[in-house]
């Protein structure tokens, strides 16, 4: 075999193994990529995680600083002196509020000297009753007509003062407090010295179911008085008559008396004498026994009871109504007199619509 044919037959050798060569390299690119992907994307995790490490290490440098700072600042050892300030602080916190408390107490005892002095009795002799009259801002007029008429004025109520009743007209300030409205009602009380202006009772209608509160609470913070009367503005009273009926109960205590009714919730809004809490008033709907709202009269204590409870009783749309829930967790005694039924035929009623 000459040197022609082994060259020939070698050839087909040589060139399968560079094929070969140029196959293995193509097959270990492709298989390369991802891994090269992959080693991108670890990368790019990584420093994310240095980046959140060296912030949190930068926050935590800066916490540290500050709470070193902080205790740097603060005494390691409170002091016998530190200590003696803390306990006397809660100790005087404490007389505070017993000595507010016997404050309130003793007002509606009626303790208070320079007030028993307003009552007219400077005997210190109880008087027989506090007569409140209701009024608004607007009813100027309606008050010219009750001093021309049953409620005495000028000596004529300073008299009766002396005989033991005092007769005001009730108030509360305007909702702009120092107004025109405050002005002119401080005006004519400067003239007939006939009022008894609640400074903490803002005379809206909205604000109507809570002045009784106030009325009850200030009456008997003024004056000591066996009983404790609201009235309407719109009724004429007998006065005489109303002054008998209650000397007939002097001493009597715990003593609501009025004239006693009941009547339907009103659940419907918008219409008149509305009840917006009237869910609570039970499946039938119908109102607790009560006193009308036109006349009524609270003995000493349970004016007093109104007194000291103000901030705690729970007022709803009307005032009588309001009165007639806080009457019934006590032992008040309940005394329906028709005398004070202001739209009955009685003859001997102390009451009718002006």
């Amino acid at each position: 075999m000459d040197n022609g044919s082994l060259y020939r037959e070698g050839l087909p050798t040589a060139t399968s193994s560079r094929a070969e060569r140029r196959g293995r390299s193509s097959k270990s690119l492709q298989t390369s990529k991802p891994s090269i992907i992959m080693a991108f994307f670890s990368c790019i995790a990584w420093l994310y995680i240095a980046g959140r490490l060296w912030q949190d290490a930068e926050t935590r440098n800066l916490l540290t600083s500050l709470l070193k700072k902080n205790a740097d600042q603060r005494p390691k050892v409170l002091t016998v002196e530190d200590k003696l300030i803390v306990f006397g602080c809660k100790d005087l916190e404490r007389k505070i509020v017993e000595a507010e408390m016997e404050i309130t107490l003793a007002k509606s005892q009626g303790h208070l000297k320079g007030e028993l002095q307003q009552s007219g009795s400077s005997s210190g002799k109880r008087l027989l009753a506090v007569i409140g009259v209701y009024t608004g801002f607007g009813s100027r007029l309606k008050r010219n007509m009750f001093r021309g008429s049953w409620m005495p004025k000028g000596d004529a109520l300073r008299k009766l003062e002396e005989r033991g009743v005092i007769i005001r007209f009730v108030i509360g300030r305007s909702p702009n407090r120092g107004d025109s409205l405050d002005h002119n009602i401080d005006e004519e009380n400067r003239l007939t010295k006939d009022f008894l202006i609640l400074e903490s009772h803002e005379e809206a209608q909205e604000e109507l179911p809570k002045k009784a509160k106030y009325f009850f609470s200030a009456a008997v913070q003024n004056w000591d008085a066996e009983f404790y009367i609201k009235v309407d503005d719109n009724i004429d009273l007998d006065l005489d008559g109303l002054i008998e009926l209650l000397e007939s109960r002097r001493g009597q205590d715990s003593a609501y008396v009025g004239c006693m009714k009941s009547g339907e919730v009103i659940t419907e809004e918008g219409k008149q004498w509305y009840e917006p809490e009237w869910w609570k008033f039970g499946d039938e709907k119908s109102y607790f026994r009560h006193a009308a709202a036109s006349l009524f009269v609270l003995s000493k204590n349970l004016a007093q009871y109104i007194n000291i409870n103000s901030l705690s009783l729970k007022s709803y749309a009307h005032d009588d109504i309001s009165v007639g829930s806080w009457m019934m967790g006590l032992q008040a005694t309940y005394i329906d007199d028709s005398r004070l039924c202001c739209t009955n035929s009685r003859q001997d009623k102390v009451c009718s619509p002006a």
